[in-house]
């Protein structure tokens, strides 16, 4: 038994068996945070796709809570960019966040006063408590992420894996966010997120810079330096008042192409 909730070493990933980032070798423990900062294209959707078991590693060693990717999905809570459109039946947001609790009922399970407990508490936390009955094809983005997080905080897994939960996000939620990705790692939960502000990486406990390749992997106060960030994102604007270099995304100005950033699915 190891005691990481990930741990990759040497790992490639990518799509159609053409490798997108190889080389990653990292260790996120219980109770941490790792933030993955890079642009679209970066390679950072398709690692976390791969922790998560949704694709094959195309390379290395990738153990996720012991075990292959994949194999525990009750443990692992997961947020991509992408969420289904168009249901045929109208799913209200209650129904979208209990969807956490389905991993742990199995088949044939029916919900519990535990589970329900598990939804209210995670729509409090994400304040769309008012929001409950709601169908969720009639929200903002806003609050339709708002929900799918809601989904993984329910969940009460031991791994979270966020694939850029701040999108389409307001100030005000996205200090909910903050505030909800620190309580599960207070639970005891390892917590991996994607972004492409550096600042929201400063509060992680470990950072990965992506740009086709790994530019650095780390605390934040010893990765996080203006050369890492150009060479992650092409070009900075300047400073924060604490030295934080400020990069502007160029969007798709690197090569690289990565199928999972991109809204053609």
């Amino acid at each position: 038994m190891s005691d990481a909730a990930v741990r990759a070493r040497g790992v490639a990933v990518g799509w159609d068996g053409r490798v997108v980032v190889e080389d990653i070798t990292l260790e996120v423990p219980p109770a941490s945070t790792l933030a993955i900062v890079g642009t679209n294209g970066s390679g950072k959707s398709t690692f976390l796709r791969t922790v998560v078991g949704l694709q094959p590693a195309l390379g290395g060693e990738l153990r996720v809570l012991d075990g292959a990717p994949g194999a525990q999905p009750a443990r692992v809570a997961y947020v991509g960019q992408f969420h289904p459109q168009g249901f045929v039946l109208p799913l209200r947001v209650r129904d979208v966040v209990a969807m956490g609790r389905f991993p742990r009922l199995g088949l044939l399970g029916r919900p519990g006063p535990e589970d329900h407990a598990r939804v209210e508490e995670a729509m409090g936390r994400m304040q769309i408590l008012p929001l409950a009955r709601r169908a969720l094809r009639d929200l903002s983005g806003g609050q339709r992420q708002r929900a799918y997080v809601a989904q993984a905080l329910a969940q009460r897994a031991d791994l979270l894996v966020l694939d850029e939960p701040a999108s389409g996000l307001d100030p005000a939620a996205r200090e909910l966010l903050t505030a909800a990705l620190d309580e599960e790692r207070v639970r005891g939960a390892a917590v991996i997120h994607s972004t492409h502000d550096v600042r929201e990486a400063m509060h992680a406990d470990q950072a990965l810079l992506m740009a086709g390749r790994v530019v650095a992997v780390g605390p934040p106060g010893e990765v996080v330096s203006k050369e890492a960030v150009i060479a992650t994102f092409g070009l900075v604007l300047g400073d924060l008042p604490d030295g934080t270099p400020i990069a502007l995304d160029p969007g798709h100005a690197h090569g690289h192409h990565d199928p999972h950033d991109h809204h053609h699915h």
